[in-house]
């Protein structure tokens, strides 16, 4: 055998050894995530589950665990429909920082502003502080009606009548009425409800076909049932009124099919550019100088997302909670890995799932 054909030998052995090596780690982690991810369901007592996991642009997990609807039978698969919580609080940043580019809003601009007829102190609160949640506001009330038909103007009259927490800019405190608050601020904007402007302006463009505001009246395909745990029984989810359930603080439905493409288009000028991206992604800072503290062991808050690190790896991240349903995206941007867990149990951890299972794929390089 000649020198060349004994090279090109070599190479080609060296090329056929690193791709079954690199499929033999993949076909493991798949198996041992389907492993863990069914047993943590079966110890949380989930009904249903749907993991998304992307890397390098490409989705290499996309499946459903358990069941979307206990009463009928119906399995989780990639296309069942899940609601959002807090997750859908990036969309809304998102809408208010494309309205910043467009010069229609100000980060620094005096929410009233805005809202000619809110409270005196409303004067000292900027936009900015109400993305970071640092701007004093404060969440629903022990007391709150989730079964009233709030009207928009009886919502934020309700947040107008409660003092603020703190000075604005001098802590942060997790608040979904602050992003309520947003929601209504981009109607008046637009003049048009904010879930319309999500639909124009971001799901329609990125082909987010199944992502919409929330509706129980609607017929919505793949729709799963949310759930809750009562002395250890399952029941179902706790009716509310339908506005409670379209305000901006994240009252969406979506798939993990239609995360993936809004995860694609993060990491393009699509929606926004870089440099707005780049700041929601920073930690806000405190009038003090300091970043904001965020929730124990979640890192920093920017606009819409946690910024992390976990074990050396930069993540930005979100939870949610509503209706019967947990939810959790990962983006290790740097490692170029999304993971996606979408629960239907109050009270499960599917961020718990998401960090596990992105150990294992960043375990494979």
């Amino acid at each position: 055998m000649n020198l060349r054909r004994l090279f090109t030998s070599a190479i080609t052995l060296t090329f056929f050894l690193v791709t079954s090596t690199a499929h033999a780690q993949s076909s493991a982690t798949t198996a041992a995530v389907t492993e863990y991810v069914k047993a943590e369901m079966e110890r949380q007592h989930i009904p249903g589950l749907s993991l998304l996991v992307v890397q390098h642009g490409k989705i290499v997990r996309a499946e459903g665990f358990g069941l979307a609807n206990v009463e009928l039978q119906v399995p989780v698969k990639a296309e069942t429909v899940f609601q959002s919580g807090s997750v859908g609080k990036q969309f809304t940043a998102t809408a208010v920082m494309m309205l910043v580019e467009e010069g229609k809003i100000g980060l620094d601009d005096p929410l009233t502003k805005y809202f000619a007829d809110a409270p005196a102190t409303w004067k000292d609160v900027t936009v900015r502080e109400l993305l970071s949640h640092t701007a004093g506001f404060g969440d629903y009330p022990k007391n709150f009606d989730y079964r009233k038909d709030w009207t928009e103007a009886e919502e934020l009259k309700l947040i107008e009548s409660i003092p603020l927490a703190y000075p604005p800019g001098t802590k942060w405190a997790y608040s979904n009425f602050g992003y309520v608050t947003l929601g209504i601020l981009i109607h008046r904007v637009t003049g048009e409800f904010y879930g319309d402007f999500l639909q124009q302006r971001i799901f329609q463009p990125l082909g987010m076909t199944s992502t919409r505001i929330i509706s129980e009246a609607d017929i919505v395909p793949n729709r799963a049932a949310g759930y809750r745990l009562v002395k250890g029984k399952l029941k179902n989810q706790e009716w509310v009124a339908p506005v409670v359930n379209t305000t901006a603080d994240g009252s969406l439905y979506f798939t993990i099919l239609d995360l993936a493409k809004w995860d694609a288009a993060l990491y393009t000028e699509k929606l926004l550019k870089r440099s707005s991206l780049d700041l929601m992604w920073t930690p806000a800072k405190l009038k003090s100088g300091e970043a904001n503290s965020g929730r124990v062991n979640s890192g920093n808050y920017g606009f819409g997302w946690f910024i992390d690190s976990r074990n050396g790896h930069r993540c930005i991240h979100h939870d949610g909670s509503w209706q019967g349903f947990e939810t959790a995206i990962d983006r290790y941007v740097d490692d170029e890995l999304t993971v996606v867990a979408l629960t239907n149990l109050a009270d499960a951890e599917p961020g718990k799932i998401s960090r596990h299972v992105a150990e294992m794929y960043l375990a494979e390089k």
